[in-house]
């Protein structure tokens, strides 16, 4: 459980602390990965198209 504290009464901040740690939790992609159901072929075509889009960003990352 994600759990922010409110310092001096300052909501909007905590709030924007919160957003931001349940983000980072991954929270939001989980729950969009989970909307619908995909069929397996369909299922390892997005994952093959992702990791050739993480390798992209790897390599032009290392390369400059």
């Amino acid at each position: 459980m994600t759990k922010v504290e409110v310092k001096n009464g300052d909501i909007n901040s905590a709030l924007k602390r919160f957003k931001l740690k349940v983000a980072k939790s991954g929270v939001p992609s989980e729950l969009k990965k989970h909307r619908e159901y995909q069929k397996p072929g369909v299922k390892r075509r997005e994952a093959k198209k992702e990791m050739i889009k993480n390798s992209r960003k790897r390599n032009k990352r290392n390369r400059g």
